[in-house]
């Protein structure tokens, strides 16, 4: 029998705020808030998902691990740290993996230092280059937890950390962790938005999927940490899709295939039918080609009459870490009551006529009762896709 895997537990900071209990107030709640106008991260103001509270000191790592991005992972990492520490000690370091994805990694560091050496001659003392490797945020966890089962960072743009999460279940059910800490954090920094807006997909407003008037993306950032295990706990991560587009170095397959195939694979590995899905949390991005796109993948694959949100409105972007960040919006959908309350599409309400009509959460929805199964989609250049089934335990 093929064991089923849980998320036991789960640290969160983003733009809506850190914790579950503040993240979940303002997730529900009947304003949109979350991403802000700010003036640093172009030559415009953009509105963007900026995490304005302190978050964690970086003084316990050494010098070429310290970034924003692993704050935000540290900050994650204090709302689980009684849990994970209680399972190195159950299961010891060698049986305890870390799983994560991220896009940007240190590059805000890098940023800020070719800026100073530009204007002083001289990179400042406490720069090193290797802020910004792509493994950074697994060398932290690793060097504060001590941690010695596998450990590595997926980085496939937009799908890194719903990626992480499948590997890490695979890690469980093959046998070779008995834990892993796993999901994903990305930093805003300049590149990452001067990138997108070369593509002219970043909205000088908040993002507006679905809509006919949707001008493109809000860039954000946040970290999600999950401590996972084979334990029962109050959320199972019942299945997983993956595919491949191969169509395009930045824009989808226009039919939404590739998406779809992911979407049924999870499905079908966690053994239910279109019709057990509540809830979609979708990808969502307010692109042109991504709405459209996923819109013909879900209307194709669950009808129109299930209800789907968006919540990058609220939290931005978060690129390597948006497959976590959702599938942690996912899971206090699960927990949050017994009313089932879900999270709102904030939008204009003007749909596009031409694409297919979902059912977009209104504010204060409820399904009446709690969702058995949710639905997380991921989708990221280059086609990488990833779809994640959780469900109630």
């Amino acid at each position: 029998m093929i064991p089923q895997v849980f998320l036991n537990q789960l640290g969160l900071v983003c733009a809506l705020g850190q914790g579950l209990l503040e993240v979940a107030t303002a997730l529900f709640g009947d304003r949109p808030t979350g991403v802000s106008e700010r003036f640093d991260f172009a030559d415009r103001p953009l509105h963007v998902g900026y995490v304005t509270k302190p978050l964690a000191p970086l003084d316990e790592l050494p010098v070429p691990l310290r970034s924003r991005n692993n704050a935000l992972l540290l900050t994650a990492l204090a709302q689980v740290r009684p849990a994970v520490d209680d399972a190195l000690q159950r299961y010891g370091p060698e049986r305890v993996a870390v799983v994560l994805g991220t896009s940007t990694s240190g590059i805000g560091e890098s940023e800020a230092a070719i800026v100073a050496r530009a204007a002083t001659g001289q990179f400042p003392p406490r720069f090193d280059v290797r802020q910004q490797e792509l493994g950074s945020p697994a060398l932290a966890l690793n060097h504060v937890l001590g941690v010695q089962g596998p450990s590595f960072v997926i980085s496939t743009a937009c799908s890194s950390s719903a990626k992480a999460l499948a590997t890490a279940a695979r890690l469980l059910r093959s046998g070779a962790a008995d834990a892993v800490i796993t999901g994903g954090a990305d930093a805003l920094c300049r590149f990452t938005i001067a990138g997108f807006t070369s593509l002219d997909s970043v909205s000088d407003a908040r993002c507006n999927p679905m809509s006919v008037h949707r001008r493109g993306i809000n860039i954000g950032e946040g970290a999600a940490l999950f401590l996972m295990t084979r334990e029962p706990g109050p959320v199972r991560l019942a299945g997983w899709g993956e595919s491949s587009d191969a169509h395009h170095l930045s824009a989808p397959e226009p039919g939404g295939r590739g998406a779809l195939i992911a979407m049924r694979t999870a499905l079908e590995r966690a053994g239910i039918t279109p019709a057990d899905v509540g809830y979609v949390n979708l990808h969502g991005t307010a692109t042109q080609q991504n709405d459209a796109m996923e819109s013909r993948a879900v209307s194709a694959l669950l009808g129109g009459n299930v209800p789907c949100s968006s919540t990058k409105p609220l939290t931005g972007h978060t690129l390597g870490a948006a497959g976590a960040l959702e599938a942690a919006l996912c899971w206090l959908t699960l927990t949050d009551d017994a009313y089932g309350r879900l999270p709102p599409h904030w939008w204009d309400g003007e749909a596009d006529p031409a694409l297919p009509a979902l059912s977009l959460v209104k504010p204060g929805e409820a399904l009446g009762r709690p969702p058995r199964y949710v639905l997380s989609n991921s989708f990221a250049f280059g086609g990488s896709n990833a779809a994640l089934i959780l469900g109630r335990a």
